[in-house]
């Protein structure tokens, strides 16, 4: 059995997105995780394995004695944070595909805002290892002042502008304007409002950089061939693909040549269009990992749907806006619905496929997720 086309996934939950959950992260997890079975049509005992990220609080072991799981065959966590995201999936898929576990959960928890905040300088990390070595004592401390370095460099190159930039954060936060589920719900933004914002780290400003969130997202994982028993279309994974490029360090890699690419997105969008069989021109929506705007643009470039330096020409004109060329994050991403470290956006693809998004795209066939650039990365082409 081959990777694309064996497994799929069946069930999507998450609690509500807040800014203080109220209470703990296990707990926060295992109601996710309930609410994807109960989407499944599936019962905590018939799960034996689980998937979440190396940056999650909640043990494997934890999350299936709260649920009631009886015993596990394959368990997994990723590194990398948010760059895990799809390679969740991937682990799922290939345990399904060989047989080593027959349903597979992955999940994120956390209380990103109300608890440990990733935006913030955290002692800890400058002494975590080489990577955070080389930039923490220049005062590069938080993920928005690397990305910064990286974008003023992009734009010094391609001639973007932060208009560029702001387009994306308008863009998604005018499709979470109708989301009800979105932190920002029935709260658009203008691009004069996106140049209004106060800076974080120039040329960064507050509206270019995704929320902090409390809340989960759970995913169940089966074979497509199971999948035609349980109640929802199946979401079936046709490729899913990890990520590291050359001299890669964590958050940004300023040792390269080029400082204005991504390539491990790259490494991950050869795969992708490799094992999927498509390409750029089949995608009918696109959900890109969205933590920071100009990530955004190079991403597009990265993944092909334009050359290196011309995404904002692409964006131009509502191209990512529901309508567009290609529809980018229905939901709000992470900067208008949630930030879960981008396992809401892959919940929000597997209901494009259903076709039960509020805002839905007209006759999705495939669907592309992204994880966190910057670090290892990973990505998904779902369809039906």
């Amino acid at each position: 059995m081959t990777l694309p086309g064996a497994a799929a996934i069946v069930g999507i939950g998450a609690t509500e997105f807040s800014k203080d959950s109220g209470r703990s992260e296990l707990r926060l997890a295992v109601e996710a995780v309930n609410a994807a079975l109960n989407d499944a049509g599936l019962q905590p005992s018939d799960v034996d394995g689980l998937v979440t990220f190396s940056m999650d609080a909640n043990a494997e072991i934890a999350v299936a004695r709260e649920l009631g799981v009886p015993e596990l065959s394959f368990f997994s966590r990723i590194p990398y944070g948010g760059g895990a995201a799809c390679a969740t999936v991937q682990q799922a898929a290939m345990a399904v595909a060989t047989g080593v576990a027959s349903v597979v959960v992955c999940y994120r928890a956390f209380n990103e805002r109300s608890g440990r905040r990733f935006g913030r300088v955290s002692t800890d990390a400058a002494s975590s290892g080489v990577d955070n070595g080389w930039h923490y004592p220049m005062g590069l401390a938080t993920p928005a002042a690397t990305v910064a370095m990286f974008a003023r460099r992009y734009m010094h190159e391609y001639g973007a502008t932060s208009e560029d930039f702001g387009r994306v954060a308008v863009a998604d936060r005018r499709h979470a304007a109708t989301n009800p589920n979105a932190w920002f719900y029935g709260k658009p933004i203008t691009l004069a409002d996106h140049q209004a914002s106060r800076w974080i780290a120039e040329p960064l400003r507050l509206l270019d950089c995704c929320q902090e969130s409390d809340g989960a997202v759970a995913l169940v994982v089966t074979s497509a061939a199971r999948a035609a028993d349980l109640p929802h279309p199946p979401a079936v994974v046709r490729a899913a693909a990890q990520g590291s490029g050359p001299d890669q360090f964590v958050m940004n890699s300023y040792y390269r040549d080029d400082l204005t690419g991504l390539p491990e997105m790259s490494v991950v969008a050869r795969q992708l269009w490799r094992q999927s069989g498509i390409g750029p021109d089949d995608v009918s929506v696109g959900v890109l990992y969205d933590h920071f705007t100009p990530f955004v643009l190079v991403q597009l470039e990265e993944l092909g749907f334009c050359p290196r330096g011309e995404a904002r020409h692409f964006i131009a004109g509502g191209a990512i806006e529901l309508g567009g060329r290609l529809p980018v994050n229905p939901h709000g991403g992470q900067l208008g619905e949630a930030y879960i470290h981008g396992m809401n956006g892959i919940a929000e693809a597997v209901r494009q496929l259903r076709g039960t998004a509020v805002n839905q795209v007209d006759g999705v066939g495939h669907v592309l997720v992204t994880a966190g650039t910057g670090v290892p990365t990973s990505g998904l082409i779902l369809g039906g």
